[in-house]
Formats: C-alpha cells, structure tokens, sequence
C-alpha cells in the first residue's frame, strides 16, 4: 500500500470507482507533469449522494462532506490516471463550486471539506489555491463540485 492510500485508510476513506465521464470530455488530461482534473460531482460508484441547494435542504456540514466525497472521486481519477496517489508532488488549484440558496456566504465553509481532505492526505503539498463560489444550480442538482489540478512527480 502506498503512502499516501495508507494515510488514506488511516483517514476511514476508501477511493470510490473514478467516475465516468458525464459527457463529450476526458476524466484528466496530463500535459508535462501537470494533471488536469474535470469538475466532480459528489456521488459514489455512480449514485449522486448529495443532493440539492446548501442553506435550504442541506447543511453546510452536509455540504462539506459532499466537497470531501468529490475530492474522493478526484483522487480516484489521480490512481486511474497514474496508478498510485503518491504520484502526486503538489496539489496546485482546487476549484470549488456550491449549488446554494441566493445570498448564501459560506461557500469558503463548504470547499474546506476538499481542502482538509488534501492537506491531510499531502500535507504541506495539499496547500493550494482555491476558488469557492456559489452557484444556482449544477448537475443533477449535486449539492457541490470540485475541480482540481495536480503537479504530478
């Protein structure tokens, strides 16, 4: 078990199967020792798992375990991309999005679930910049989206 899978487990995560693509795009795109990684939603083997507006039928903590599960689903795209998550140098940019009521503030709340699943799993290399924006709708009225790119060793 590598490194980063046995901090992992430590964690009382598992990878989840990578998610398909949802349509006409790849599920990462490697160009020199970057790794792109497409917009996730939080579902699990194929069934959305959170659904619905954050602020109105979930809560923020709800909302934050729905950031964590899409970086799950990314991650799951790093190990089929590579092969191991200890592939990953640093993680670069996070890009989060949260289907919310209008007005909602705590997007930043809500995308911490990505960012502490990462600088638990990396570390100092987890750090990365972000984006956390509120948005009125996203796919299959997911509750967040993550987006994310990886400098790979």
């Amino acid at each position: 078990m590598s490194d980063a899978a046995a901090r992992l487990t430590r964690l009382g995560l598992t990878l989840p199967n990578p998610p398909p693509p949802g349509g006409n795009y790849l599920p990462f795109r490697r160009v020199g020792s970057l790794l792109y990684l497409p917009g996730t939603i939080s579902s699990r083997n194929g069934e959305l798992v959170y659904q619905g507006k954050v602020g109105a039928e979930l809560t923020i903590e709800q909302g934050y375990e729905a950031a964590k599960l899409c970086t799950l689903n990314l991650l799951a795209c790093v190990h089929a991309a590579t092969g191991s998550l200890d592939s990953v140098k640093q993680v670069v940019s996070v890009n989060g999005y949260v289907n919310c009521v209008a007005g909602f503030a705590d997007s930043p709340k809500v995308i911490n679930g990505a960012s502490d699943l990462l600088v638990a799993l990396y570390g100092e290399a987890g750090r990365h910049v972000r984006a956390a924006i509120g948005v009125a709708g996203l796919p299959l009225n997911a509750a967040v989206e993550v987006q994310m790119l990886v400098e790979l060793n």
